[in-house]
């Protein structure tokens, strides 16, 4: 799911998939579910309108889980689930679970987050957040755990841009890692819009299994990650499809693992 989309069970359920609509409308009451789907497009947390207070959740289905163009699950159903929770002064909490649907027991991805929100102008909203991403299992296994914080703008629910920075945890690298992530969404119908996004970020640590011991890989420098796509929207319904890209490539040998170019979500809030 969005996630990263090009991020977004990031509350972010992970652009990394954003979730803009109509200014005011119910993708605007529901923005922080969305967020929390972000994990299954490109990259995880973008900064979404400002929730109404109170609870919300968000639950889909996606063809894989990925975040900044990296696969965190084979290429298989992913079961997500989402909730949060909004404070009438802009305060907000949330967790969020991704699993493979052929192993529902078995959780790929959870994410725990805080947030703040302000409403700049008329026109222009910021977020600031902390995360925390915890992996488990299948490809998972070759992504270590790490924490990010963030800080997002967004105009008139059609552009966002964030910047992040990470700490990655077990890795035995106390480098902090940023990133860079800039999405679109513009209407083409009453139901019906177009997607894009783009991102660049440090290549993460990964570990992968030889002779039956995990050892670390790391690699220096950046890599370039984006989605376009279409998404359909009707009340809580919304179905999207993205063609996700990177420029990392595959080294199955060292832990990396590309997502495949198509990636399908179809979701629901509450």
């Amino acid at each position: 799911m969005a996630a990263g989309c090009p991020r977004h069970a990031s509350i972010a359920l992970h652009r990394c998939r954003t979730g803009f609509g109509r200014r005011g409308g119910h993708l605007a009451r529901t923005g922080l579910a969305w967020l929390a789907l972000a994990v299954a497009a490109c990259h995880p947390a973008l900064l979404h309108a400002q929730s109404a207070p109170g609870t919300t959740g968000t639950v889909a289905l996606s063809s894989q889980l990925v975040d900044r163009g990296l696969a965190i699950t084979p290429a298989t159903p992913v079961v997500q689930a989402a909730a949060s929770w909004t404070s009438s002064t802009g305060w907000s909490v949330g967790l969020s679970g991704s699993a493979e649907a052929r192993s529902p027991g078995r959780i790929a991805q959870t994410l725990l987050q805080g947030a703040r929100h302000w409403s700049l102008s008329a026109d222009w909203q910021m977020q600031a957040g902390l995360l925390y991403y915890h992996y488990a299992g299948g490809v998972g296994a070759a992504v270590h755990d790490r924490g990010e914080v963030g800080v997002h703008w967004l105009y008139r629910d059609t552009l966002a841009f964030g910047l992040s920075a990470s700490r990655f945890i077990g890795s035995g690298d106390r480098r902090t890692r940023a990133a860079a992530d800039l999405d679109f969404h513009w209407p083409l119908t009453e139901h019906a819009f177009l997607s894009a996004g783009a991102g660049v970020a440090h290549v993460p640590p990964a570990r992968y299994r030889r002779h039956g011991h995990y050892r670390s890989y790391d690699r220096d420098g950046f890599y370039r990650y984006g989605q376009v796509g279409l998404m359909w929207v009707n009340g809580p319904w919304r179905l999207e499809l993205d063609r996700v890209m990177t420029d990392l490539g595959s080294w199955r040998s060292t832990g990396y693992v590309e997502a495949q170019p198509w990636m399908a979500t179809i979701s629901r809030s509450f």
